[in-house]
């Protein structure tokens, strides 16, 4: 057993305490402590501890204290912790939940929207404290905001169904972060989506993006996979994809769009989720009669805030000469196998404020069609 040192360790991890470590893995993995290995001596507070020093080591192993120790030692878990329905996994690396898909969460197909997979990604990313930020962050008011989301799903589950997703996080250069997450179906471990996002630093008070410090990055590092794990392995996939600016005239457009009280998060910006609900405002009627979403990509450029308005703008992309050969329709892919451009579409979006035209955010999405038993909505 080793005792724990005064402040913190090699890499700048505060472990003056085991509920202090607990704490700081919570809030970067967005992970319970029910899983956390850490083997509780009551008088001296000492701590089961793997080295570090080798790049392929894992997390701290942590054996969870019980009853009187557990006080103790400041390890009491909340209601919130003994309810919900996720752990670490057993490197301690990524961490997994699973969510019942409600009544409320789903569409006139009785099956998950967009939004719910987008509002269930962002929930398993982040604790409820911290935001998935580190002690230093937290000192310095600084906090994640997100560059760029991309997300695919191969098959929406239904009203009823119970989704697993795990989520992991590694460092994207020296100015970000990066955040993955895979979606299964829990009863068959069938693959239904995966998802990944690049993240940049902005200090909260000054609202301008600074870099990764050192620090920073020593902290998060830990929680970390030693080598690069990526949602979407494959050469020239999706996620890459660069794309122009929508320019006008668009063929589609909605405007005067406004922000809900309900739509700013704890950062006092708009969620990332209203500016899918946003670019999906804009999309012709006959498409969303016909199809399904299974690829969003968003470029965000700048914040929205509470008293902005908005326009929202679309227009089809035209296919690649090579588009239509390379649809495959595996969990592999993003493509649905499409025998034509009617089963298959795709399109450009741009978010903009109303009155000088600032572009917020540019996106892309891709649709397929939909089931037979879901064209006309019947159920």
């Amino acid at each position: 057993m080793l005792k724990l040192p005064s402040s913190s360790n090699a890499t700048g991890a505060d472990i003056s305490s085991p509920k202090a470590l607990i704490e700081n893995h919570r809030r970067f993995l967005g992970a319970s402590s029910s899983r956390l290995k850490i083997s509780i001596c009551r008088r001296n507070a000492a701590v089961s501890w793997e080295a570090y020093s080798s790049a392929s080591s894992s997390a701290p192993i942590v054996a969870e204290p019980q009853g009187k120790d557990a006080a103790a030692a400041g390890f009491e878990k909340s209601v919130a912790d003994r309810l919900r329905q996720g752990s670490l996994t057993e490197d301690g690396l990524s961490y997994k939940e699973k969510f019942i898909v409600r009544c409320y969460e789903v569409g006139i197909n009785k099956t998950a929207t967009v939004e719910t997979i987008a509002n269930l990604l962002q929930s398993v990313g982040f604790s409820t404290d911290g935001f998935a930020t580190t002690t230093t962050m937290r000192k310095l008011h600084l906090i994640w905001v997100t560059a760029r989301m991309h997300i695919e799903i191969y098959k929406y589950p239904a009203w009823s169904d119970v989704v697993e997703i795990e989520t992991w996080c590694q460092s994207e250069g020296r100015i970000g972060t990066r955040r993955d997450w895979i979606l299964k179906d829990y009863a068959t471990q069938e693959v239904i989506g995966r998802a990944t996002s690049k993240w940049v630093m902005m200090n909260q008070d000054t609202r301008r993006l600074e870099k990764v410090s050192d620090d920073v990055r020593e902290e998060y590092l830990v929680f970390c996979p030693r080598e690069p794990r990526l949602a979407f392995p494959e050469e020239k996939n999706g996620s890459l994809k660069k794309f122009a600016k929508l320019e006008d005239p668009a063929q589609y457009s909605r405007q005067g769009l406004v922000p809900r009280r309900a739509d700013l998060d704890m950062n006092q910006h708009v969620n990332n989720v209203a500016y899918i609900s946003w670019v999906l405002e804009s999309m012709p009627q006959e498409i969303i009669d016909t199809h399904e979403l299974e690829t969003i990509t968003l470029d965000y450029r700048r914040e929205c805030q509470h008293d902005d308005v908005v326009d929202s703008l679309t227009s089809p992309e035209p296919f690649e000469d090579t588009k239509l050969s390379e649809l495959n329709g595996s969990n592999g892919s993003a493509a649905a196998a499409a025998e034509g451009n009617e089963d298959y579409c795709q399109f450009l979006h741009l978010l903009r404020l109303s009155g000088d035209g600032l572009e917020i955010n540019r996106g892309r999405t891709e649709w397929r069609k939909k089931q037979t038993r879901y064209a006309n909505h019947s159920v």
